[in-house]
């Protein structure tokens, strides 16, 4: 780290301890907690995804900052508890990546599987947990698309596989009728566990087309927000008591618009 960054960083570190002084200090900041946290967290990392899908630098140098600040306010929050510090965070997860990377380093080379297995057995109390244990620690803090992968592709690894991928289009065919016959008996309890299921069948198609439903997603959201805003530009923003078919014909409208910008 050059000098110039290690002052920011020093400054940060300073600016977040002042906010945490119970003596003078932000009441927001002072109430906060790991777990009080953890939605901000979330929301940072993903802020910085979409400012990377953007292409946007300013943006992106923003939301790694706000992210950074999380980072750096949990280990404040971990050290007032002399738990550990900023400087324990970095020097685990520089050693981490010098093991990890031993032909980088000038450590012996070794394979990513064996460095994963000592790493484990160093964490392990004697007695191997259950690969479904093991998943659950995994996807925690994941978002539940992420999780379904994960799982999905352990699973798999584990011989819980379809022989083909046509045995998985007949599951999310199977899934799709069971999610309209809850729906339609009204029990919604019993349509949100078949909507669960219909998505994580989607996400085992995911993985046999080796697409990313994350990314996926997040490509239809942007999307449809670029084609509304074109709905609601052409109707002046007013979108009420205009029938189904007008919408329709000005959403296919914008869809053409964005194709032929695109060409």
């Amino acid at each position: 780290m050059d000098t110039s960054s290690s002052d920011a960083l020093q400054e940060l570190i300073h600016v977040v301890a002042q906010l945490r002084d119970p003596e003078g200090g932000c009441p927001w900041d002072l109430e906060q907690t790991h777990s009080s946290l953890v939605p901000y967290v979330l929301e940072e990392a993903h802020e910085v995804a979409d400012a990377i899908r953007h292409g946007n630098d300013a943006d992106l140098k923003e939301e790694l900052g706000d992210l950074l600040l999380q980072v750096v306010l949990h280990a404040r929050i971990a050290s007032e508890g002399k738990r550990f510090d900023l400087t324990a965070v970095i020097r685990t997860i520089s050693t981490k990546l010098m093991r990890r990377h031993p032909h980088v380093f000038g450590g012996e080379p070794r394979s990513w599987e064996e460095i994963k297995a000592e790493e484990n057995a160093d964490r392990d109390t004697g007695s191997s947990s259950p690969l479904s244990d093991q998943l659950a620690k995994k996807v925690r803090g994941l978002s539940a698309l992420a999780g379904a992968m994960m799982i999905s592709k352990t699973a798999a690894k584990a011989g819980f596989e379809w022989d083909d991928i046509s045995g998985v289009w007949d599951k999310v065919n199977e899934e799709l009728e069971e999610l309209k016959e809850a729906v339609a008996s009204g029990d919604k309890a019993h349509a949100q566990e078949e909507l669960g299921d219909v998505l994580f069948t989607l996400v085992n198609v995911a993985r046999w087309c080796d697409l990313e439903p994350e990314e996926g997603l997040a490509g239809t959201n942007r999307r449809f927000l670029d084609r509304f805003s074109r709905v609601e530009a052409a109707l002046n923003g007013d979108l009420q008591g205009r029938s189904i078919q007008d919408l329709e014909r000005l959403w296919q409208q914008a869809k053409q618009a964005i194709r032929s910008e695109q060409d």
